[in-house]
């Protein structure tokens, strides 16, 4: 028996940003060059998503292992993100797309955190007139996210039994549906500890180019991508002989 057929096009895409330094070192750049270009990058996948009538859009912007980097490149990526949102916020408002950020954002500056939450604050749509909600993670990993929600869970001292549903709900993404497709950029083949709990279905597309590269024409290559694949969800009875 044939499985299901992918939708036309996913509900919820995600996407893993890799590639600037590589992309600046092999044009003989400064990091600062390849962090620059892979932010509009993310600019124009936006604008793609509102185009095409995604529903989601989340961007790995920054991982919980990124804090190992060094203080430089640290720092500029802070300072990349904060002129970001300011920069950004009226394109975000003007086209109806609601930003939201997940991740331990206490380990950012004060100054940062104050300027995320001003962002979601003024990004904020009605339901009926929203185009896009855009999920920035920053300062996040999936087994934090994992752990989070156990601690959320006991700190409930709630005694029923949890389920899959349940559990899903202490997620930093309970609000959103779990990820149809997820694109990494970056010629690596791994999640690099982004949404583990959430990918558990998701299709996954590994696109052999680095994210600043990665346009229009890149992001409807992997959404016809997504079109032929067909999903099962573990169901057995659905295998294609």
């Amino acid at each position: 028996m044939e499985g299901h057929q992918a939708e036309t096009l996913p509900q919820h895409v995600a996407i893993i940003m890799d590639g600037n330094n590589r992309w600046a070192t092999e044009r003989n750049l400064p990091g600062v060059a390849g962090h620059k270009k892979g932010v509009e990058r993310a600019r124009e996948a936006v604008e793609f998503a509102v185009e095409k009538g995604l529903s989601t859009l989340t961007l790995f912007a920054f991982s919980s292992e990124n804090w190992g980097r060094s203080s430089e490149e640290v720092n500029l990526l802070m300072k990349l993100l904060n002129t970001a949102l300011r920069e950004e916020v009226p394109n975000l408002v003007k086209n109806s797309v609601q930003l939201s950020f997940i991740g331990n954002l206490s380990q950012f500056d004060q100054s940062l955190i104050d300027q995320m939450k001003k962002s979601e604050e003024l990004t904020y749509c009605d339901p009926d007139s929203k185009k896009l909600d855009l999920v920035v993670a920053a300062s996040y990993g999936g087994r934090w996210d994992i752990v989070d929600a156990i601690n959320k869970i006991q700190e409930s001292a709630s005694n029923e039994i949890i389920t899959e549903e349940i559990f899903s709900s202490y997620l930093s993404t309970s609000e959103f549906k779990d990820p149809d497709l997820c694109i990494r950029t970056g010629n690596e083949l791994r999640v690099s500890n982004f949404l583990l709990w959430q990918l558990a279905y998701s299709e996954l597309y590994f696109p052999d180019i680095l994210w600043p590269d990665f346009d229009d024409n890149q992001f409807e290559i992997a959404l016809d991508e997504y079109s032929k694949r067909i999903r099962r969800f573990g169901d057995k009875s659905n295998f294609q002989q």
